[in-house]
């Protein structure tokens, strides 16, 4: 196993250890069933891995978990202390350049002054930034990644400098939305 983990002997024995040990077996066993290569670490609290597949074509994928402490005795640490991060990344095969991500704030303002600002069509929470109409490979991605917006799991989308990056939110792996990604 190339992810490794940096635990104490005491902490090898929680339960968290073992959950985060099996999520991290679970990557690695995925990533080498496409012939890819992975690297990383794992303990109780926390994950960082990181997987390399080549073939369709190159892609990155990194899962990071962190639990933290605040010393917070009123709230509870599950909601307020734990970040959970996957970034997946190829080139860009989509040719133009654009961004789909959780509305903000600030971005209201935006929706009334850019014209290349619109919501997605059927998610009030989400902006998309282009300049193009929708070509088919965007709306196969838009509908691939429709569960992840759903559920509000995926965090931005960005397509330029000839990198296509997808952020997420969640502990999930979601292989089967990936391996529908590596498709188009």
């Amino acid at each position: 196993m190339s992810i490794k983990p940096n635990s104490t002997l005491s902490e090898a024995k929680s339960p968290y250890f073992k959950r985060n040990e099996r999520f991290c077996v679970e990557f690695e066993n995925y990533i080498h069933k496409k012939n890819g290569k992975t690297k990383g670490y794992f303990n109780a609290w926390s994950y960082c891995v990181i997987g390399k597949i080549i073939e369709p074509n190159i892609w990155i994928l990194e899962y990071k978990k962190s639990t933290f402490t605040s010393g917070n005795l009123f709230l509870t640490s599950k909601f307020q202390n734990l970040s959970h991060s996957v970034k997946w990344k190829t080139k860009n095969r989509f040719g133009s350049n654009f961004s789909i991500k959780r509305i903000s704030l600030g971005d209201i303002f935006n929706l009334g002054f850019k014209k290349s600002v619109s919501r997605l069509d059927f998610s009030e929470k989400y902006l998309i930034e282009k300049n193009e109409e929708n070509s088919p490979k965007f709306i196969k991605l838009i509908e691939i990644l429709k569960p992840l917006i759903t559920t509000c799991e995926l965090y931005k989308v960005e397509n330029s400098n000839d990198v296509l990056k997808i952020e997420l939110k969640t502990e999930n792996h979601y292989f089967d939305i990936f391996d529908k990604l590596t498709e188009i």
